[in-house]
């Protein structure tokens, strides 16, 4: 039997490999999740999805029991790495990854769906927390003037309150 010292190095050597191959888990799951959606727009739909509004933590069911929380850091990890690459396109990449979305979404009628965004602005709850000020704002900025273009092409006159 292994004691003292030597012991007690081997158990953290062990406990420390246990957390690699943990993290290394988690992130290889995560990037297949990740593979399925197409577009950067909906990565971030699906991302902001998993965090829980009143507590801020992300939560999914293929990493619950995960007491150390590696799985809400790597899904914060990849709502925050994919919001910068989000804010880094151009104005017209933007709009073709929200029009790959858009494709993607099945029985929903596009005049509704645009309608909806104006009305209940869901795209301002995409931006992970730990985002604020002028980069906030330019997704905020950027979303609406897309809304503008896509009310034009899929010929929505402006929000209907009442629907």
């Amino acid at each position: 039997m292994i004691s003292g010292a030597f012991g007690v190095a081997l158990k953290e050597v062990d406990r420390t490999r246990f957390h690699h191959a943990e993290h290394e888990t988690v992130r290889t799951f995560w990037q297949q999740t990740l593979a399925h959606v197409p577009s950067a727009y909906g990565k971030l739909v699906y991302l902001a999805s998993l965090r829980n509004p009143d507590t801020g933590r992300y939560e999914h069911f293929g990493l619950a029991g995960d007491p150390d929380g590696e799985a809400n850091r790597a899904l914060r990890g990849s709502h925050e790495l994919i919001f910068q690459d989000w804010v880094s396109y151009s104005l017209e990449q933007k709009k073709t990854d929200v029009e790959l979305y858009i494709s993607t979404i099945e029985q929903v009628d596009r005049a509704d769906l645009i309608d909806a965004w104006l009305r209940l602005t869901p795209y301002k709850n995409l931006v992970p927390a730990a985002i604020q000020g002028p980069e906030r704002q330019k997704h905020i900025s950027d979303f609406e003037a897309i809304l503008g273009l896509l009310m034009n092409v899929y010929g929505v006159a402006s929000p209907d309150p009442i629907s």
